[in-house]
């Protein structure tokens, strides 16, 4: 006999990963009754994998995540032990910020911010399954009888849906070590008939940071001077003590080893039915793909502060004990380390997420949104992302309001979604910035100019992350009119810090903000120009060194900007072009067969993300236009 819970909320949210933890986040910015369904409170945020934020691609959408005042970027800073930029040697567009974090420290800022957040409430419980009236969903069961009605429902189950951990021969159930999947709730999805199928993911051994001779190991420092933030309300102060992670190598010992145990892999046993990440593979995946490589680099990265753990990140694994033990001692510096707790993969359901709509409601049941690993992503950076549009959407839907979507010209969220929803995943999805055809204008720092403002609108940002925001672009705006205003003429300037600067002199006139648009100039060199009397031609400077960065980002990056602003308005009109939902793509002749196909069961919402469509071409879409057209003059006319 179920007991009926005395409060309707607005929206339920069913995970206490990252995605869950941003979907009700957001939910409750904007003032909506959320409550958040998870197996064990003290777990929420849990890193089932490496201790790390960021990474190429991943940190812009943490940025973006940030700009609509998510919660990942603030438990980062705050968590993170080691900071770097990667590709700091390449322009703006591709550096990417990556966080070395303390796990604990995270899922203690997570907690505290979660639990100081209005209209949230928290409850440890495990959902059984989803309260449907026809097709539209209206709450949750949960595991101890209780039934919890809302109007909407955010599925964030991470790898807890049917799963399953190999160790070897060994497979049990779990959502991933020391904690139960969700098995009663996995059974009531499969029943809605959604369609489904199994994903793979691993993790490696634990190691014991006393039993490593890090003496034959190299010292992989963090940036010496750790400036890179990913929240943009934070700064450098915020950094716990910064600590060095370390690197070995795989050797040929190691691949023997490796190589004469295959055959008690389950992944080449044909125990696991689901496909692993590409770009994350097992360390019997590599060996077996790149069979030239002698060796493989192994990242041990500290879990913490105050703990002596280590992540081997590089040897995720499936394999039994005993071959994880001879395999990891066979490594230079690892030789008589101590294993902790054993490397397993664990195997798990998602959902097609081509039967998404783009604000990732399901196309099937209205009310129910689903993010993260069971729309077939990887990663805490996608699922936090995903888990923020779902919720923000979710509170949009039930006050019938327009869903929030992101472009792709106007986000890595976009990119993001409009791949997922069109293309569906065959492998667990990873953001990259080679996804990103705008990425010159899809950079870390201007994430909050592109989404902080309609963030407000929406009512997901606070009074707070606006003001500073503004205050921000007040402060560039004032500096960026400055600079246009100081003109300089080669006759009064001293030619030797013209030569130093420049490394030319200055031909004729001009104003600093022009000069700073050369590629080799940064801010500062502006205070090093002097004039004739010994003065700089910029005294003071206004802006501290992250603002003056984003400043100097700007304007190296204008003109491409606005090249891609044209490209993008040039196309909009047509790409924009709504598909009627009861449009007959079997009409259209002239598309291929595949392609008529493809267009009926993943239904696009407009042509721009017909386009997305792996197969559809510009031609398909010029056809679609014309019939497109036609529709919708034969409906004007029976109208009539």
């Amino acid at each position: 006999m179920s007991y009926l819970y005395p409060i309707k909320y607005d929206v339920i949210v069913i995970g206490g990963g990252n995605a869950g933890i941003e979907a009700a986040a957001a939910c409750a910015r904007m003032k909506a009754k959320t409550l958040l369904v998870t197996h064990n409170l003290d777990n929420l945020g849990q890193q089932s994998c490496n201790p790390s934020i960021g990474g190429i691609g991943k940190s812009h959408l943490v940025k973006e995540v940030d700009a609509l005042d998510g919660l990942i970027a603030k438990a980062t800073d705050f968590s993170g032990i080691q900071f770097r930029v990667l590709n700091a040697s390449k322009g703006a567009a591709v550096r990417a910020t990556r966080a070395q974090i303390d796990r604990r420290l995270y899922k203690f800022e997570m907690r505290k911010r979660i639990e100081s957040i209005e209209n949230l409430d928290l409850i440890e419980e495990a959902a059984n399954g989803l309260i449907v009236n026809g097709h539209a969903v209206e709450g949750v069961y949960l595991r101890s009888g209780i039934e919890v009605h809302s109007k909407a429902v955010v599925l964030c189950s991470g790898t807890f849906l049917n799963g399953k951990v190999f160790i070897g021969e060994t497979v049990y159930s779990a959502g991933r070590s020391g904690d139960p999947a969700s098995i009663e709730l996995g059974v009531d999805l499969a029943q809605l008939g959604l369609p489904r199928s199994r994903l793979k993911t691993g993790t490696p051994a634990r190691l014991d940071g006393r039993t490593i001779d890090f003496s034959r190991c190299s010292e992989q420092l963090g940036d010496s001077n750790p400036v890179p933030v990913f929240s943009y309300m934070c700064s450098a102060e915020d950094h716990p003590d910064q600590v060095p992670c370390w690197i070995t190598s795989t050797n040929v010992s190691t691949h023997d080893i490796i190589r004469r145990n295959m055959d008690r892999s389950p992944l080449y046993t044909g125990m696991i039915e689901g496909i692993g990440p590409r770009y994350c593979p097992s360390i019997e995946d590599k060996i077996h793909r790149f069979s030239e490589k002698d060796s493989h680099h192994v990242f041990l990265e500290p879990e913490g502060l105050n703990t002596y753990e280590y992540y081997p990140n590089g040897i995720s694994t499936s394999l039994p004990y005993d071959v994880q033990v001879d395999f990891i001692h066979s490594i230079k510096g690892l030789e008589n380390v101590h294993i902790i707790r054993p490397g397993y993969a664990i195997e798990y359901d998602y959902y097609d997420p081509t039967h998404l709509k783009d604000n990732l409601e399901s196309k099937e049941f209205s009310n129910l949104f689903l993010a993260g690993q069971v729309n077939g992503t990887t990663g805490y950076e996608e699922a936090a992302a995903q888990g923020l549009m779902a919720g923000v959407n979710a509170v949009l839907s039930i006050r019938g309001r327009e869903p929030f979507v992101v472009r792709r010209y106007e986000g890595y969220l976009g990119v993001m979604i409009n791949d997922l929803i069109t293309k569906g995943v065959n492998e667990p999805y990873r953001m990259f910035t080679s996804r990103a055809e705008f990425r010159l204008s899809l950079r870390e720092d201007n994430a909050d100019k592109r989404l902080t403002e309609v963030g407000y609108k929406l009512g997901v940002v606070s009074e707070e992350r606006w003001e500073f925001f503004c205050r921000k672009e007040e402060l560039i705006e004032q500096e960026t009119q400055r600079l246009k205003s100081i003109w300089i003429n080669p006759g009064v300037l001293d030619a030797l810090s013209v030569e130093s600067v420049l490394g030319e002199d200055l031909s004729k006139e001009a104003n600093l903000y022009n000069l700073l648009r050369r590629p080799e100039l940064v801010y500062t060199d502006l205070t090093k120009l002097k004039m004739q009397n010994g003065e700089s031609v910029l005294n003071p400077p206004y802006l501290d060194s992250s603002l003056a960065d984003t400043l100097v980002t700007r304007i190296k990056y204008k003109g491409y900007e606005d090249r891609q602003r044209e490209e993008v308005e040039k196309n909009l009109q047509r790409l924009e072009t709504v598909i009627p939902d009861n449009f007959d793509y079997d009409s259209a002749k002239g598309l291929s067969f595949e392609v008529t196909q493809k267009l009926k069961k993943i239904r696009p919402r407009n042509l721009g993300e017909a386009l997305q469509i792996s197969g559809v071409t510009p031609a398909a879409i010029s056809i679609l236009l014309v019939y497109i057209k036609r529709h919708n003059s034969n409906g004007a006319k029976n109208a009539e």
